[in-house]
């Protein structure tokens, strides 16, 4: 019995090692929440090269951080989730751990996750966005290696980052090592944006980097550890499993959804841009099938703006901002997303406002900002050209930073 469980899962290994070997990015520029065939010698994710990472989780307790982009693809075009390969491998997984929108990526933007079990492994999961959001050591207890794999698309108060730094901080102070399986950065070819200043680190931006920071999940990971952002300091046992086939300037179009309202590349490409609308009163296409590819609010001025929609309950989006209300906007759902933070749009809405005094919600926006400047300039009839000049220094400074920790070129 023993000798046919070894041979059964030696034939699970070598399956495996085969997928990984001819798999990669999904095609330039495909909808996100479609999987397309991967092509040899196109970008390799961290998930797929198995034999780099199994021998390190090999006979020991495995506690994974995962949601529903931590998949293994197939060169079919399809994918099997890491968790369901580690568990057919035999790897003793201990607890799942999930990010905001949950283990599965269903839940809204900001909801009240409540850990659970999986109903296809009967693992327990570990919410990181209910009550805690940094694993306890009771949580931690009896995990020997901690694996992390998840989507992010680059933007600093996209949360998935904020989780990696604080289990990278639990793990470090608990003394386990923690494996990042790398994947690419969608808005990974620039930097920039405004710099968060400390006073207003929050969960949706916790270190002193732009909104847009050019670096990979696992880069980011390195830069944690080595400016020693972690608490008091503490560094983290870390091995980043890097991939194959990318560099910053690779197109990459993501073949799942990494959240529940980005649903595209255009909208992923905007995300820079349209995301600093969550810090105010004006809708950014949620309640859409355009989310974050089109804005708008009942106050701008529907003289100026002749576009409208009305948001509505939907996927993702249980109660958006002026729900069943008609918004006047703008939809930029075909346009070339610019390779950069445009404030244009912002400043636009704000102008056209017909009550300036409930565009802003102050606290919310500076949080997203990572700066109460941004509003004030805005305020003050800056132009975008005029506000991001005076990002220049913070910029270069991080830019040298960032050098450091560089794994791709």
């Amino acid at each position: 019995m023993q000798n046919f469980k070894i041979f059964k899962s030696t034939l699970l290994l070598s399956f495996l090692l085969i997928i990984s070997c001819a798999n990669g990015a999904q095609k330039e520029k495909t909808k996100t929440d479609k999987n397309s065939a991967i092509a040899k010698n196109e970008i390799v994710v961290g998930a797929n090269r198995t034999t780099t990472y199994l021998p390190l989780i090999q006979n020991k307790k495995v506690g994974v951080v995962a949601n529903n982009t931590s998949v293994i693809f197939k060169n079919d075009g399809t994918n099997t989730h890491l968790v369901d390969s580690l568990v057919a491998l035999n790897v003793k997984i201990e607890k799942i751990f999930s990010p905001e929108h949950g283990f599965r990526g269903k839940a809204d933007a900001g909801e009240h996750v409540v850990g659970n079990k999986d109903t296809k492994t009967g693992l327990p999961i570990v919410s990181l966005y209910g009550d805690s959001r940094k694993p306890s050591p009771e949580q931690l207890k009896g995990i020997e290696v901690m694996i992390f794999d998840i989507q992010d698309v680059g933007v600093r108060f996209y949360t998935y980052t904020s989780t990696l730094h604080l289990v990278m901080e639990a793990c470090a102070e608990n003394n386990i090592p923690v494996i990042v399986l790398d994947r690419p950065n969608p808005n990974g070819s620039f930097v920039d944006g405004p710099i968060l200043e400390s006073e207003n680190s929050s969960f949706i931006g916790l270190i002193p980097i732009p909104l847009v920071y050019g670096l990979t999940i696992g880069e980011y990971g390195k830069m944690l550890n080595g400016q020693k952002w972690l608490k008091e300091g503490v560094q983290c046992e870390l091995t980043v499993i890097p991939l194959k086939n990318y560099t910053h300037d690779s197109s990459y179009s993501l073949p799942i959804r990494p959240s529940p309202n980005l649903p595209n590349d255009q909208s992923i490409e905007l995300y820079p841009s349209l995301g600093l609308f969550e810090g105010t009163h004006v809708n950014a296409g949620r309640g859409t099938e355009f989310q974050f590819q089109r804005f708008g609010a009942a106050f701008l001025d529907h003289n100026y703006f002749t576009f409208t929609y009305t948001p509505q309950p939907n996927f993702g989006s249980k109660d958006p901002k002026h729900k069943g209300v008609l918004c006047y906007g703008k939809d930029l759902s075909k346009i070339t997303p610019p390779k950069k933070v445009d404030l244009t749009w912002i400043i636009e809405a704000y102008q056209h406002s017909t009550d300036k005094s409930q565009f802003f919600r102050t606290s919310s926006f500076t949080k997203h900002a990572g700066t109460a400047k941004l509003q004030k300039q805005i305020e003050q009839g800056m132009s975008a050209d005029e506000i991001s000049a005076t990002w220049k220094q913070g910029l270069d400074d991080f830019k040298e930073i960032r050098k450091k920790y560089l794994m791709y070129d």
